[in-house]
């Protein structure tokens, strides 16, 4: 092995430590005399440093937790929405019924300014006309692409459908959030909409919204297949 392999580099102490970590353990009095260049310029000592990384990671490892603890609280919060839209639905015997208590809990808890259901199904002679709308309607037409995405749609929407869902409210809605609902026999569109553009933004989560279309459809299917319209 000649001079040039057996030369000492500070690779090969790296990899020396790194194979070594109690290295220091034994060699207390190093530390005081190592040093690592800090941005500022300035030399600081290898304890400094290592308090300096760690505070960093404590500091990442607590900016985790308190961003854990506000999803928990912010899941909570929308549990015990579903649940008071879940009891406030029961209450109800009749589909007017029920699209009032909707509208109702809505714009308390879930802050909706307006909000839109409309059911696919030929038109029962009903006393809410507009809460259907026919299989082979143009008006249906505008929302075909949603119904076969299967996903809610959160935006701005298209005038043409804000017109369908929002009647003369269309230009006052801003955002909306647009629902397929589809549980067992039941097929339509949930709508809720804001006269904040920032309210329902297209990079909202799903879950609580399609949470939301599934309780709300099984209990007008329930109301439909009982004929409890008014």
């Amino acid at each position: 092995m000649n001079k040039q392999e057996n030369a000492l580099t500070s690779d090969r102490v790296a990899d020396y430590l790194r194979a070594n970590p109690n290295f220091f353990h034994d060699h207390l009095d190093l530390l005081e005399d190592l040093s690592i260049p800090h941005p500022s310029g300035n030399a600081v000592s290898l304890i400094s440093k290592q308090l300096e990384i760690l505070r960093n990671r404590n500091q990442e490892v607590e900016d985790k937790l308190t961003s854990l603890i506000e999803i928990a609280k912010s899941n909570d919060t929308s549990f015990n929405r579903m649940h008071k839209l879940t009891l406030a639905l029961l209450e109800t015997s009749t589909l007017e019924e029920a699209v009032a208590s909707l509208e109702g809990v809505l714009s308390d808890y879930f802050m909706t300014d307006f909000v839109a259901v409309r059911i696919i199904t030929s038109n029962p002679d009903a006393a809410l006309p507009h809460l259907f709308l026919e299989p082979d309607s143009t008006e249906l037409e505008q929302f075909l692409p949603i119904l076969a995405a299967d996903q809610p749609k959160c935006g701005r929407p298209p005038l043409v459908q804000a017109k369908v869902l929002f009647g003369a409210a269309a230009l006052e809605v801003q955002s909306a959030a647009i629902i397929p609902m589809k549980f067992a026999d039941i097929s339509g569109v949930l709508a809720i909409g804001s006269r904040s553009s920032d309210r329902f933004h297209y990079s909202m989560g799903s879950f609580f919204l399609t949470h939301m279309s599934e309780i709300i459809s099984a209990r007008f299917l329930s109301l439909l297949s009982e004929k409890k319209y008014a």
